[in-house]
């Protein structure tokens, strides 16, 4: 194992290149792949381009949002105390991976937001108190547990699919969850996958000393003479500084959302990103206790999201051009012509991991996919909702190795693209053979 890891790990930090050259390098090749498989003018996928180029903003400020206020929530004393004790029962740099492992697959099982966030904290607390832990394997292995997402309950396209008046009802009726990630096959395929993806994460651990890269804990003592900085000056006795370190205030906005937060649940509103937000942003306000704290410590949480903010709009254009050139279209059908109903899901897989490289987000990527794949399903008399579901996981499966969600764990590690891919591509393929297997098996089993 310790060769294989060594051979992607170089390999990696030898050809990968910063996340915002990749956007631009992908941009350029779906562009040219437009002009020669598609037959379309420059003129018209630049167009397409650049009036899709702002159609992520509003996920782009939702994506900003959760890394730089999820950064303030960890940072609230009780939260960190909590998560510290957590952390302080792992003592072997081993169990630690498999720890960070299960912490951003649950998380990210549950919320893919909240995961994402929660995995690359828990990691780095633990990077900062385990002597030994190679740094840029934790961070990649709670990053890894977002191919759980898939499965959980914040699934996209089972979630699109299960919802009335979706826009596909025409074609495929309504699919309850019960027959996608509440189904039996799916169950235990996640099951195996957050049970076994530890280990094998674990096992990436290098043995050499001189190969372990620990976290430089330098970094976070900067912060922390910045804060007592900004603790000092807090101190003043004006009332400028009263109503900025007011408790007052606090409590107040922190009564009227939790009335909110309450109303919204007991409405039926469930969870998604938005509603995660509203509660990462006032349960820090709460938690830390001041204004003026929580804009001293966003202030140090916004620094990683400079990444997404330049990168996420080049995306956006990526999949318009996928959109309005048709090479979507192209792609599904190469992998349909070669199926039957049986072995429709495995291509979906498969034809869903490659579309995900230029159309990483779900539910964007159903909307230029599924309507294929849910045509080919009618034809071939295959099962719609193990079709489905396997678009949804050769989506998930590429978000392993995707820059695109890759930046929130470089955000907050600090770590580079070209530091963590190499770990990312052995969780990349030994989740794609349980899911390959998964959707074989589903397929034939009737």
């Amino acid at each position: 194992m310790s060769k294989i890891t060594s051979f992607f790990t170089i390999l990696m930090k030898k050809y990968t290149p910063d996340p915002f050259v990749f956007a631009i390098g992908l941009t350029i090749l779906t562009l040219i792949l437009a002009i020669l498989v598609e037959g379309k003018s420059f003129i018209s996928i630049t167009q397409a381009w650049g009036n899709g180029f702002w159609d992520l903003l509003a996920f782009t400020t939702q994506m900003a949002v959760i890394l730089a206020m999820g950064y303030v929530l960890a940072s609230a004393p009780i939260v960190d105390r909590i998560l510290s004790k957590i952390v302080s029962k792992v003592h072997k740099p081993r169990m630690a991976i498999m720890v960070a492992t299960l912490v951003g697959g649950i998380g990210c099982y549950l919320n893919w937001g909240f995961g994402l966030v929660i995995g690359g904290i828990v990691a780095k607390k633990l990077a900062t108190q385990v002597k030994g832990v190679h740094y840029p394997l934790i961070i990649a292995a709670a990053y890894s547990g977002l191919t759980m997402y898939g499965f959980g309950i914040s699934s996209s396209i089972p979630l699109i699919i299960s919802s009335p008046e979706h826009p596909l009802e025409g074609q495929m009726g309504i699919i309850p969850l019960s027959d996608t990630i509440f189904s039996l096959p799916m169950i235990i395929t996640a099951l195996v996958t957050i049970i076994t993806l530890p280990f094998i994460n674990s096992l990436l651990h290098p043995r050499e000393k001189d190969e372990i890269i620990e976290f430089d804990s330098s970094l976070e003592k900067v912060k922390t003479q910045t804060a007592a900085t900004v603790e000092s000056v807090l101190e003043t006795n004006t009332i400028a500084n009263k109503l900025n370190n007011s408790r007052l205030l606090v409590m107040a906005i922190g009564l009227m959302s939790i009335i909110y937060i309450v109303s919204y649940f007991l409405d039926g509103g469930f969870l998604n990103i938005n509603i995660i937000n509203f509660i990462i942003l006032f349960l820090g306000i709460i938690l830390l206790g001041s204004p003026s704290k929580y804009i001293a410590k966003l202030t140090e949480g916004i620094k990683t999201i400079s990444g997404i903010i330049l990168q996420y709009p080049f995306y956006a254009g990526i999949m318009a051009i996928m959109a309005a050139s048709g090479l979507v279209t192209t792609i599904s059908t190469v992998f349909i012509n070669i199926a039957d109903s049986e072995t429709l899901p495995f291509w979906g897989l498969i034809s869903s991991f490659v579309i995900n490289f230029f159309a990483p987000s779900a539910g964007g990527h159903w909307v230029v996919q599924g309507p294929f794949m849910i045509d080919a399903a009618n034809d071939l008399s295959a099962s719609l909702s193990k079709t489905s579901m396997s678009v949804m996981l050769g989506n998930s499966w590429n978000d392993l190795i995707q820059p695109f969600w890759l930046l929130p764990a470089l955000a907050l590690s600090g770590l580079k693209l070209k530091d963590i891919m190499g770990y990312a591509v052995i969780s990349m393929i030994w989740v794609g053979v349980i899911y390959i297997s998964a959707v074989l098996i589903w397929g034939y089993l009737g």
